[in-house]
């Protein structure tokens, strides 16, 4: 669904920015609801694979990397685009971090099971790309509804408000969660091998 994803936001045209991001919106929504079923499905019919094991961590990553690479894209954000280019940065390496950890850890034997701040920082993550695809749809119908004094409506068009706290909680739990996990599995890590 990533690539169907990327074909939205890429095809619709500017003028139609309303439909773009609802529907990019709605792909990204039901793609990490589908992926949280299957885990759930896997588990209970305790049908877990290593393909499983190998292939969900990666999927999870390249919706959440390649759908803020395209928000990054989107010229809605340019006020706020070196923010948004910091904590895409940061979200990649942490889990190009991470999955190298997996893989070094998993040559020892010790598999890394997702924790529950990581878990959190998932689901912020995803509350921050579906703030950033709807919040300009809600304010332009609360536009449509209450005028703005042209200052307001700027800089809240400029400084989406929603956005910018969800990204700085995405912000926040993706570095915890990054440094819990090599806190956590630092007796594993031999410099030596």
């Amino acid at each position: 669904m990533v690539p169907v994803f990327m074909l939205v936001m890429f095809i619709v045209p500017s003028d139609l920015w309303i439909l773009r991001n609802a529907v990019s919106a709605a792909i990204f929504l039901a793609t990490a609801i589908t992926d949280a079923i299957d885990g759930k499905l896997a588990r209970k019919n305790n049908m877990i694979t290593e393909f499983g094991k190998f292939i969900d961590p990666l999927a999870d990553k390249f919706l959440v990397i390649f759908s803020m690479l395209m928000i990054l894209y989107l010229p809605d954000f340019s006020k706020i685009q070196p923010y948004l280019l910091w904590v895409f940065s940061i979200v990649v390496m942490r889990e190009l971090a991470v999955t190298a950890l997996r893989l070094v850890l998993r040559g020892s034997g010790v598999v890394l099971a997702a924790d529950m701040l990581g878990k959190i920082k998932t689901v912020f993550q995803i509350v921050f790309i579906m703030t950033a695809l709807l919040e300009p749809i809600l304010w332009y119908l609360i536009s449509l509804i209450v005028p703005f004094d042209l200052g307001f409506a700027s800089f809240i068009v400029n400084y989406p408000p929603l956005t910018l706290a969800t990204m700085a909680c995405t912000l926040v739990f993706t570095v915890a969660s990054g440094i819990n996990y090599f806190a956590k599995n630092a007796q594993h890590l031999d410099p030596e091998k």
